[in-house]
């Protein structure tokens, strides 16, 4: 077995935790080392077609070993292993959480013990960095319910497509308040970096021409220039211990038979909420710290749906970008939706899907009928915030083996009908806007995938229920910290992906202070 190290840092994932908990000691001069499991993904006109398209993209693993039992179904679930992880993908939304997302909500919490140990004033300047990293395209002062802010956008979104236009006033007209989603997106041609060309192939796409700001394209080659180090295909599968420090982690290589031991002061694991809890319950660092019995607990995926409207008409008609709007008038409940009381979450456009996505989802001769038909369809995703429950986690199928492979995981997680009726009530809302603007009917499509996962090993205050302190240490072990969306306690009704950021960002300045 090779050994290489110590490294000042080493990093495990390379999406938005794992870039970000980097960036402070990289920027530093430290010595980092980043391991990721995947490899860079290419960019080009594959990008754009049928195959380059969510699980059917290269990127996307399904020999991960995770099995998923949910709503009565079974069955596996892969991951996206590449450089810059789910990022790569995701559709750009970068949005911060609420400022009362950070403050106590019994409805919510329950008895979870989810609570976060900091407040959004500790957050905003992580926030307004990650921003800057990022390179989000809003427009200030137009949410309702946006919290206080530091600086201002570091750039303006691009123009609104007219679909967006049309459901933009039927929304007003409503007595909604529409405003432009914060999207992480290229609109300047300048740096050598080409602008957004509006195409349609953006939630669920890897950008072919680099112009969605993923951390592969504007952070992680950025760092490489300052020095930091990238181990790819190289997949962690025990973090060796001391019962204080972790004293080694050990991988192995695609295409290679030879293992290979990395050492490193601090350690930062960032695979994702699925992958990380399974590294630390692999490696027996649930017995060692005294929340161990929440490692992996309180799953959050958020309760979503797409709600598409058919027009008579094409809605996008050269196939353009319009994920642009966002509603936030539910998100803390709403005059007109008596059940359930409280917070609902939020309701954001989400644009035509093409063609092949009907013929993918539906039975053959089905899917052949309303293929053509998706081109007369635009509408929303609904976001329903989600309660943490001790019940919904990621859990091995067996004890760890002694050897370098990952044991067998589990994946259980249902909605409780608080959850499913906050996502009834937003359905509502969202096919109401529809059809004021112009939709016949409309369908909708529950969401099942676990792009939003978080809250596997937690943040928090109380030593018994948080297996993460309130800067995001692993209890129990000196030198170990969680940086990805595992650690956030509450879901919020919004995309994680900025708060994962922030977070990571904060977490990242800590670890630089102590080496």
């Amino acid at each position: 077995m090779s050994d290489s190290g110590p490294f000042d840092l080493l990093v495990v994932g390379s999406g938005f935790g794992g870039a970000m908990a980097a960036a402070p000691a990289v920027m530093a001069g430290k010595r980092v080392l980043m391991i990721e499991a995947g490899d860079w993904l290419a960019r080009g006109p594959e990008n754009w077609s049928r195959e380059g398209f969510a699980e059917r993209s290269p990127c996307f693993n399904q020999r991960t070993s995770f099995d998923l039992t949910a709503e009565g179904q079974q069955k596996a679930l892969g991951q996206y292993l590449c450089v810059g992880g789910a990022s790569v993908v995701y559709g750009g939304v970068a949005i911060r959480l609420r400022e009362a997302d950070f403050e106590a909500d019994p409805v919510i919490d329950q008895d979870s013990g989810a609570a976060w140990p900091y407040r959004y004033r500790d957050l905003e300047p992580f926030y307004a960095q990650a921003e800057a990293l990022l390179q989000v395209a809003g427009n200030r002062g137009e949410d309702p319910t946006e919290p206080p802010r530091s600086t201002d956008y570091p750039q303006r979104p691009g123009a609104l497509a007219s679909v967006s236009v049309r459901i933009a006033k039927a929304a007003t007209a409503l007595g909604l308040h529409p405003f432009r989603l914060p999207l992480a997106i290229n609109y300047l041609d300048r740096d050598g970096r080409t602008p957004c060309a509006a195409c349609g192939t953006c939630d669920g796409y890897a950008c072919a021409i680099r112009a969605k700001n993923d951390v592969s394209t504007v952070l992680i080659p950025k760092l490489q220039q300052l020095g930091l180090e990238l181990a790819t295909n190289t997949m962690a599968v025990r973090l060796e211990h001391d019962d204080r420090q972790i004293t080694g982690v050990f991988c192995t290589r695609a295409g290679s038979l030879e293992p290979v031991r990395y050492r490193g002061r601090t350690v930062a694991v960032a695979a994702g909420a699925l992958a990380t809890p399974r590294l630390l319950l692999a490696s027996g660092l649930d017995r060692l710290n005294p929340a161990g019995d929440a490692v992996g607990r309180y799953l959050m995926r958020h309760c979503n749906a797409v709600v598409m409207g058919a027009y008579p008409f094409r809605p996008a008609p050269h196939a353009e970008f319009h994920k642009q709007l966002g509603i936030h008038d539910f998100y803390f409940g709403h005059p007109n939706v008596a059940s359930p009381p409280g917070r609902l979450g939020c309701i954001q456009q989400f644009a035509t899907p093409a063609p092949w996505v009907a013929r993918d989802q539906f039975p053959l001769g089905l899917g052949a009928i309303l293929a053509p038909l998706m081109r007369l369809t635009s509408g929303f995703i609904v976001m329903a915030e989600d309660r943490p429950r001790a019940a919904n986690r990621v859990a091995l199928a067996a004890n760890p083996a002694s050897g370098l492979t990952l044991p067998k995981t589990t994946v259980t997680h249902d909605y409780d009908a608080r959850d499913l009726a906050a996502r009834a009530a937003l359905v509502t809302a969202a096919k109401r806007i529809l059809r004021k603007s112009g939709a016949l009917f409309s369908v909708t499509y529950k969401i099942r995938t676990f792009s939003h996962a978080i809250g596997t090993v937690r943040l928090g205050l109380d030593p018994l229920t948080s297996p993460l302190d309130h800067m995001g240490a692993f209890r129990g072990i000196e030198n170990l910290f969680v940086t990805d969306g595992s650690a956030l306690p509450r879901a919020g009704g919004v995309n994680p992906s900025l708060t994962i950021a922030a977070n990571a960002l904060r977490t990242g300045s800590h670890i630089l202070e102590r080496l």
